[in-house]
Parts: C-alpha cells; sequence; structure tokens
C-alpha cells in the first residue's frame, strides 16, 4: 500500500533531533520529551528482556517471555466529561531494540467494552510468537475511558464522546499516534501497519476498514461484534423466551431455563449430531469440518406417542428448533441470523454453549418471560455508530488492503452466519465474488466457540497469514489450526466457501493428510 506522505510540520519535528538522539544514553527515555498535539506521552521506559506478563483475565495464559523492548505510555484529548469524570484515549506502545525492529507496525483490538489498556504484545492469533517477539512495534488502547465494574463495563456510555471514540474513533487515533512515535525511535515510519483483534476488537478492525481505509494494509477480524444490540436480543431474549416455553417450572411457575436439558438430553442430541455429520470430511473426529453441508433435522430425536426412552420431549425438540433457526419478527422476516449445529454447542464451562445456558449470561440475567414481541425489541437495537455495515471498500482494497475474517462455528455470542452474510455481501458491492477474494477471505473454525474455546483447534496465526498477503502477495487458501483440545492433531483452516477433506490416506491427526475442497 502506498504510504501516506508526513506533513511538513512532522517532518520537522521528527528530523530536528536526530543527532542529539543518535547520541544519547536512553532514547527510550527521551520518548517522554515527544510534543504532539493533544498528546501527553506518561511514561516511556525500557522493558528487560524475559519479562512475562500476567494473564489478562482469570484462565487465560501469561504472555512472554517478552524481548527487550522500550514501553512508551500516554493519554490522547484528556479531558473532564459527563458527572466531571476524567477520560482520554489511553494508549501503549511497545518498541523493540532497533536492531530487532521488522519495520513494521502492528496494533491489537480490545475486547468487550474495552476500559483497559492491554499489555502491548500482540499475542492475539498470531501463532507460538507474539508479534513483540517476532520484531513488530505493537500498539493497544482502551479506547477512550476506564472500566470500573468488569469486562463489559459500558456506563462510559453516557458520556457522548467517550462513546464516540469506544464507536469509531479511538483506534484511528492512536495508530496515528502509534506511527508517529514508531518513526522518532527508529528514525523512519513503519513500513507496514496491520490490525488484529477478535469481538469488539474483530468490530474495530471492520470499523478501520470502513471508515479509515488506509489506516492499515492489513486487518484480521474475528469473531466480530457486529450487531451487538440485535446479536443479544437473539442470546438474551429469543433463545431464552424459546426454552423457557418447554422448561420446568418452580413452585412459584417461573420457568428454569438451566434444567431446560437435562445432561441426558444434550448427550443424546449430541450423539445424533455428530452421527450424522462428523464424518462427512472422510473421519469421525468429533469436529463437523462443514456445517454448512450438516442437514442434521433435530425432530428425529422428538419422543413419538407412547415413547420415553431415547428421545427428547417433542416440545423441548420444537424449542430447539426455534432458537436456532433465529428471531423473526410478526411478518416472517429474519431480525438476525440462526445458529450452526456445531460440535460446541453443548460446551460447558467459561462460554457455555447455546444448549447449556444456565440462569445468566455475560450482560446479566436471561429472561424468565415466556412471549417475545420482536419487533418492538428489535426497535432500539441497531446502532450505526457502532456497527460496521458499510460494505463499501473500494479505497481499502484498492490501496492494496487485505482483510481477513474468521469466526467460530459454535460462537453462541454472535452467528457465524451473520459474520458470513456481511463477506458475502461484499461481493455485491465490490464487482463481485471473485475480485473480493483477491482482497478478503473468511475462514471458519469448527467447535470453536466465542474466540477461542471448545472442542476446536483454536491456535493459529492470522498474524502471518495476513502479513504474506499484503507483503508477498501470497493469499491465503489455507491456514493451520492446533489446539489444547485435540492435543497432538492439527488441521487446515480452509478459506470459504471449502473445508477441510481428509484425503483417504496417512495420519488422520495430520494436517497434512487434509485438503481443502
Amino acid at each position: 500500500m502506498t504510504q501516506l506522505k508526513l506533513p511538513l510540520i512532522l517532518v520537522a519535528l521528527l528530523s530536528v533531533p536526530l543527532a542529539a538522539r543518535a547520541e544519547s544514553a536512553n532514547p527510550c527515555a527521551d520518548l517522554t520529551g515527544l510534543r504532539l498535539p493533544g498528546v501527553e506521552i506518561t511514561k516511556a521506559e525500557l522493558v528487560a528482556a524475559g519479562t512475562t506478563v500476567p494473564p489478562p483475565y482469570p484462565g487465560a495464559a501469561s504472555i512472554g517471555p517478552l524481548p527487550a523492548h522500550c514501553r512508551v505510555d500516554g493519554v490522547i484529548n484528556r479531558r473532564k466529561g459527563v458527572d466531571d469524570e476524567q477520560f482520554g484515549i489511553g494508549f501503549a506502545v511497545a518498541l523493540p531494540d532497533r536492531a530487532a525492529w521488522n519495520g513494521d507496525f502492528m496494533m491489537q483490538g480490545g475486547g468487550g467494552g474495552n476500559g483497559v489498556v492491554a499489555y502491548p504484545a500482540g499475542a492475539g492469533y498470531a501463532g507460538d510468537t507474539p508479534a513483540l517477539n517476532r520484531g513488530f512495534a505493537v500498539a493497544s488502547t482502551d479506547t477512550g475511558h476506564k472500566a470500573k465494574t468488569g469486562a463489559f463495563d459500558f456506563s462510559f456510555m453516557r458520556d457522548q464522546q467517550a462513546y464516540l471514540d469506544f464507536a469509531f474513533l479511538a483506534n484511528a487515533e492512536v495508530a496515528g499516534v502509534a506511527k508517529q512515535i514508531i518513526a522518532r525511535y527508529y528514525s523512519k515510519p513503519a513500513a507496514y501497519s496491520y490490525f488484529v483483534g477478535c469481538s469488539t476488537g474483530g468490530r474495530e478492525g471492520m470499523i478501520l476498514s470502513q471508515r479509515y481505509p488506509t489506516v492499515f494494509n492489513g486487518i484480521v477480524s474475528g469473531d466480530p461484534a457486529m450487531r451487538t444490540g440485535l446479536s443479544n436480543l437473539a442470546i438474551g431474549q429469543w433463545i431464552p423466551v424459546a426454552y423457557n416455553q418447554a422448561s420446568p417450572k418452580d413452585d412459584s411457575g417461573k420457568p428454569q431455563i438451566d434444567k431446560f436439558l437435562t445432561d441426558g438430553d444434550r448427550k443424546l442430541f449430541m450423539d445424533a449430531l455428530m452421527k450424522e455429520c462428523d464424518a462427512k470430511d472422510g473421519v469421525a473426529d468429533g469436529m463437523i469440518s462443514d456445517p454448512m453441508d450438516c442437514e442434521f433435522d433435530p425432530e428425529v430425536l422428538s419422543c413419538k406417542p407412547g415413547q420415553t426412552s431415547g428421545c427428547i420431549a417433542s416440545e423441548k425438540i420444537d424449542a430447539i428448533k426455534k432458537a436456532f433457526a433465529g428471531p423473526k419478527n410478526a411478518y416472517g422476516t429474519q431480525v438476525y441470523p440462526g445458529f450452526l449445529y456445531d460440535a460446541g454447542i453443548a460446551s460447558k464451562g467459561g462460554v457455555p454453549g447455546l444448549l447449556s445456558m444456565g440462569t445468566r449470561g455475560i450482560f446479566g440475567p436471561y429472561t424468565t418471560a415466556t412471549e417475545l414481541d420482536v419487533d418492538q425489541a428489535a426497535l432500539h437495537s441497531s446502532d450505526p455508530l457502532v456497527e460496521p455495515a458499510s460494505t463499501n471498500l473500494s479505497t481499502f482494497s484498492l490501496s492494496g488492503g487485505k482483510l481477513i475474517f474468521f469466526h467460530g462455528d459454535s460462537d453462541p455470542w454472535f452467528s457465524p452466519l451473520d459474520t458470513l452474510g456481511y463477506y458475502k455481501s461484499l461481493a455485491e458491492t465490490n464487482g463481485g465474488a471473485e475480485k473480493v477474494a483477491a482482497w478478503s477471505r473468511i475462514f471458519l473454525v469448527p467447535g470453536m466457540a466465542h474466540c477461542g474455546g471448545g472442542p476446536s483447534l483454536d491456535h493459529f496465526d492470522m498474524l502471518s497469514a495476513v502479513v504474506r498477503w499484503v507483503e508477498k502477495g501470497k493469499a491465503p487458501d489455507a491456514v493451520i489450526a492446533t489446539g489444547n483440545a485435540f492435543p497432538g492433531r492439527s488441521r487446515p483452516l480452509c478459506a470459504y466457501p471449502k473445508h477441510a477433506q481428509y484425503t483417504g490416506s496417512g495420519d488422520t491427526e495430520s494436517a497434512a493428510n487434509f485438503r481443502c475442497q
């Protein structure tokens, strides 16, 4: 992608201190003296090689050991907002030693409601080696506010500017500042710039491709939180209401959704699903490689009159079919896509599957209602400030930009069919599917829950895939995946519409014996 020319004032800013910096004993600390409009550099310190970053949240892995680097922290546009609360776009940039820098810049996306400046290591979806260890300069941001009550604290939205920063402004602002810091530290600008994120970070990547199409050369958007209001309608209301109608009631008549299915029901359901669809890829391995070709109908498990075992009550089957079909309004119009029948839909744990719902979701208790007015519920469920709906990416693509999507087939929060639907819609606006495939690909991940987990191979390197595409012109037809759920196993993740198929010979645990078809 053609690099934008630096403004004359920035050229002057960068050129004046070069001689002095060459003689400096601590060029990292010198960055505290960098003056940029609206930007405060609050700290610039050297971080020793071997540093390990604690897990960002319970259950996550620690990050590191990291290489020696300069960490720069700062705030953009610090201000007082609603109720005199302090706001500002917090950010951090990690700069590897000059001899180790690969010449590129990577920005990592956020998650949930953001509000935290995560360590800028670039560890997500980069395979075994974080981007910082590979020589990338890496940036992260809280997108303009501080979380006070956890990962899903959206109280900042009462402040209009904070909401605008979160919705679409902050990442581009931080990217611009990070590029200037990089140019100052290394005495030259980054050659290429990349953005990698999942969930909220996936949405951010889409926003950047649509609203700031020349900021990043390559973008990876995973399990994007595209239409949070409508996905919440599906997960928080449509599905619970369907299940409530067939759930046992407590003494007060309140539905007990956590008892909608017994463990025996779930096992019976999953056994039948896997029997029907698991081996379609040539091997029965606990994974459904092509859920689009899975023609499983839960109706086969519905109890017949007088049948009491080896089946599931017909009202429960009807509820499951309704839930997975997704919300429709009174006219039968699909309001939000349905969900796939996949290997991870009955998962329990950190991200329960769609057949293992408890009484509480990520945004609060599930509704106990047994009726839902979809038209009314959907009325205020869309927000154009946040939603990445635009499909005209002509500037991004004509500038050489490359956009990779991935989505877990068992994501219980955001339907993979919504992301796939967006990807397909790019064809109409951008010259057809073949032209779109020249700059964008989507990978569906069998069994994977939201951004990871589930009976899946959820460990893969999308960063290298987008870098090779941008810098070498090599489009990613397949990306190799592994995961803790299946130790010793590897598979190719295939660019849609292809899927991994066993060749018929060789070790079924090795990706080398699968082809994309």
